[in-house]
């Protein structure tokens, strides 16, 4: 198979799912009406609520919610064949993603631009919020770290990485000033690109020089700055470095991705994987487990992806500036998103097994594949990097993508250059989730102990809103500076699936309320019985056969007790979920959909 064949019937399928299941879900299911105002409007404070131009948002959302998961958990999962991974992404993303990243946020909205916490407490009573706050606190902290610990690996002693990273964010502030001043949208982005580009291509000659010698950091060091930055990211004004260093990143990402869909069509290059590989049944060199249910833990964001309830219930429900514009941000962004991930999988298994595997597995374990490289010399050489053993699927993502664009010939004595670039590329569409994560966490814990702090519920308070920031900053950070991705990112992908199962619990619920048919509510119920599901057989089998296990490298009496405590918190909050619908089906629908019109905003 090529890879082209891929690429036409994917962006077919998102294209006409958008047009017909996304008009549904706007139309039907969630009755957007642009004649009420939007939380944005109504509580507006030039902060945190701010009505922002439609494409703002969507850049800002969609560059919040692209993070590791679209580039990373694809080159992961090829470990099982290309149809498994693929399958489950064009299903997962049009059943469960995108409707999830919709309900979410409608739902949010509808409370005000609430975090999910506080929308479980008002929809599902006090124990489900509760619930539901701990396990959000769980979980953004545990990515937050997880995601930093790739940023650490991209950036580390990378001077020309750290330096056009770190140049975004004057420039995102200037964007942010004379957008606000002028209202000028389309002089701001021109000039905000042209410093980006201009800064991407410096980089190089700083090498070396007495400037790059300073910007050259240590992983301890980095582990340090990135808190430090993300605290000022979460504590001003939302106008002023988040939303326009995140519009500006989707320009960088949408761009590199929509060169790689041209250099796919013009190279056409061919799949070397099978379908399904020998590992389906679990063993595998990278995953242990098996096909079933690690396809749907390993490849969270493009698919479904819990951490989307942080940014659809936290930073974006306060920017929309119309109720319209959620389909196109929400759904649009996880359909995007979706076709992003499909671009890493192209990229991984257009390398040849033998290379992605020499890659992917540790020096020992490659040894006792059987297998045999092919080109991974070659590529090596080519970059100026020793390739072999480089595991995580950064580096396989670079290698897969330098390869596709290096077989345009006058690109092929480029292959060090496009190396470095798409390692930097990766650092900032990671970091964009990383500023957006750490605000969320900011509201997650004045929502959370501003119950027992009332003084910290105000959002309007400055020492509040600089103490949760603080607080949420140290949290991570000290996971990222004590820790190493063996010991947090394993958690990642259960704790980032229950959380999506959360979030469709919540939006069931929503859309049991305000329906005007009782079987919309399939719609949310459908991916969240196979999501909870797949959850819970996941996390069993990583207690039991790593986490519990002393014989296993992975063995980690903390992670498993974690684990164990995220999967009661879900329980708990699923049979109060059932309780709930329980007694909403015993009110007609038509007194249900009228109470809707006056519980909420």
């Amino acid at each position: 198979m090529n890879a082209i064949t891929i690429v036409i019937g994917s962006i077919c399928i998102l294209l006409i799912v958008y047009r017909l299941y996304g008009t549904f879900m706007a139309a039907k299911v969630l009755k957007l009406d642009d004649s009420k105002l939007t939380p944005a409007h109504k509580l507006e404070d030039g902060k945190d609520y701010v009505p922002t131009n439609k494409w703002v948002t969507f850049g800002h959302h969609f560059a919040a919610i692209a993070a590791a998961g679209p580039l990373v958990g694809p080159i992961l999962a090829a470990q099982f064949g290309y149809l498994p991974g693929l399958l489950w992404l064009l299903i997962g993303a049009v059943v469960g993603g995108a409707v999830h990243d919709m309900v979410v946020l409608f739902a949010s909205m509808r409370r005000d631009g609430k975090s999910l916490s506080e929308v479980a407490k008002e929809e599902l009573g006090t124990v489900a919020g509760f619930c539901t706050g701990l396990a959000m606190l769980f979980i953004i902290t545990i990515t937050m770290a997880g995601l930093s610990l790739v940023v650490l690996s991209a950036l580390e002693r990378n001077p020309w990485g750290t330096f056009a990273v770190g140049i975004t964010i004057p420039i995102a502030m200037g964007v942010g000033l004379y957008h606000k001043k002028t209202g000028n949208l389309k002089g701001a982005t021109i000039v905000g690109f042209a410093l980006i580009m201009a800064a991407i291509v410096f980089g190089p000659n700083i090498q070396g020089t007495a400037f790059g010698d300073l910007l050259t950091f240590e992983k301890s060091t980095l582990a340090l700055i990135l808190p430090i930055y993300a605290f000022f990211a979460a504590a001003l004004p939302v106008w002023l470095l988040l939303a326009p260093r995140d519009y500006l990143s989707t320009f960088m990402k949408i761009g590199v991705f929509a060169a790689l869909i041209l250099g796919v069509f013009y190279v056409n290059p061919a799949v070397q994987f099978p379908a399904f590989t020998e590992f389906i049944n679990g063993g595998g060199p990278i995953i242990a487990g098996p096909v079933w249910p690690f396809i749907s833990i390993t490849i969270a964001c493009g698919a479904i992806s819990g951490f989307h309830a942080f940014v659809g219930s936290g930073t974006t429900p306060k920017m929309i500036n119309r109720w319209s514009d959620i389909k196109g941000v929400a759904f649009g962004a996880m359909l995007v998103e979706c076709l992003v991930a499909i671009m890493a999988l192209i990229a991984a298994v257009s390398l040849q097994p033998g290379d992605y595997f020499a890659i992917n597995s540790t020096p020992e374990k490659y040894a006792t594949l059987g297998m045999e490289t092919v080109n991974l010399d070659k590529l090596s050489e080519e970059v100026g990097m020793d390739l072999e053993g480089r595991t995580g699927g950064a580096v396989t993502l670079a290698v897969g993508m330098t390869y596709i664009f290096t077989e345009i010939p006058i690109f092929e004595k480029l292959a060090s250059y496009f190396y470095q670039f798409v390692i930097l590329f990766e650092a900032v569409f990671i970091l964009t989730a990383i500023d957006s994560g750490t605000r969320v966490s900011r509201y997650l814990i004045q929502d959370f102990l501003g119950d027992f702090i009332k003084p910290l519920k105000r959002t309007d308070s400055l020492p509040a809103n600089i103490f949760a920031s603080a607080l949420a900053c140290f949290i991570w950070g000290y996971l990222l500076f004590s820790g190493d991705i063996s010991s947090i990112w394993a958690l990642f992908g259960v704790s980032n699936q229950l959380m999506a199962a959360i979030g469709l619990i919540v939006g069931a619920t929503v859309v049991l309320k305000i329906a005007d048919k009782r079987w919309y509510m399939l719609t949310c119920l459908i991916p969240l019985a196979y999501l909870y599901v797949t959850v819970n057989v996941a996390g069993y089998w990583m207690i039991t056969n790593v986490y519990l296990n002393a014989e296993n490298a992975g063995y980690s009496v903390l992670n498993g007790i974690l684990s164990i405590i995220m999967l009661i918190l879900g329980f708990v909050i699923i049979i109060a979920s059932i309780t709930k619908w329980t007694q909403l089906w015993k009110i007609p629908q038509t007194i249900l959909v009228e109470r809707s019109k006056t519980e909420a905003s």
